[in-house]
């Protein structure tokens, strides 16, 4: 197997690896190369068993042992090793989960593939955060939704943090980044969705009362922290919808909408 001891941080050999707090520069350049990175054994794991394919591994030598069975299973892809102190030098940040991997992305899934025998799709709007993208993908993931589709300026959801914080199932979830915004949710509506906008609005419905209607196939809306819903994609909805709010507090954390939304608007047959 390629095993590879690291002696210095300019070794050209691990420049994927390289400045991974840079969080501008790793939104510009992992895409651009098609690769992410799986940060933890968990997450890469996870990556690995959706069949995504690694470029290689990178961690401390006391994590060898623990993979033994992923790097016989994948003999040919390079294994970097180094002390503690050096792996830390490269990435800008101690690792403790374990290792990390630079992968492969996987082919994007066109759209219509994307729907097809879809009941349940969340559409995100303009989410910068990445640890929201990954705590919605991870409730996406447990509570049924069949799909996630991001918007242009969207968040990328194989970015570290999103990863990450997704514990992985960012694999699990079929997505796709949508090319025109909002006119692709015409396309949603073409294959039989009613679109719904999850958004404070004066003519907003309860979720409950959406939740009852149970329609066939629905497709959820999240609009961007803070500034919420834009003008343009509330005109191209069918419907809003809210979660009632108690206690005098206005709206929850984008994330954490989600995953009552998810649960609320489950398909009931």
């Amino acid at each position: 197997m390629p095993f590879h001891y690291l002696e210095s941080a300019s070794d050209p050999r691990v420049s994927d690896y390289t400045t991974l707090t840079d969080v501008h520069l790793r939104k510009l350049r992992e895409p651009r190369e098609g690769m992410y990175i799986a940060e933890s054994s968990r997450v890469l794991r996870r990556a690995l068993a959706a069949g995504h394919q690694p470029r290689s591994f990178f961690l401390a030598e006391k994590w060898l042992a623990d993979l033994d069975d992923v790097f016989r299973a994948y003999p040919d892809v390079p294994v970097f090793i180094g002390k503690a102190a050096l792996l830390e030098e490269i990435t800008g940040f101690h690792l403790h989960r374990g290792a990390m991997a630079a992968m492969q992305r996987p082919r994007p899934v066109p759209l219509p593939e994307l729907l097809a025998g879809a009941r349940r799709v969340a559409v995100l709007e303009d989410i910068v955060d990445h640890t929201n993208v990954g705590a919605i993908f991870r409730s996406a993931a447990a509570l049924d939704i069949d799909a996630v589709l991001v918007s242009p300026r969207c968040g990328d959801p194989l970015y570290r943090r999103s990863v990450r914080v997704s514990m992985g199932t960012v694999f699990q979830v079929p997505w796709a980044r949508l090319d025109s915004w909002p006119g692709d949710l015409q396309v949603l509506k073409d294959h039989g969705f009613t679109v719904a906008a999850l958004e404070l609005t004066p003519d907003a419905l309860d979720v409950d009362a959406v939740a009852a209607g149970n329609p066939d196939r629905l497709a959820l809306v999240l609009g961007t922290e803070g500034a919420g819903m834009s003008p343009e994609t509330l005109a191209a909805v069918d419907l809003a919808v809210k979660i009632p709010m108690r206690n005098g507090v206005d709206s929850l954390n984008v994330a954490a909408a989600s995953a009552v939304a998810f649960w609320e608007l489950r398909p009931r047959r």
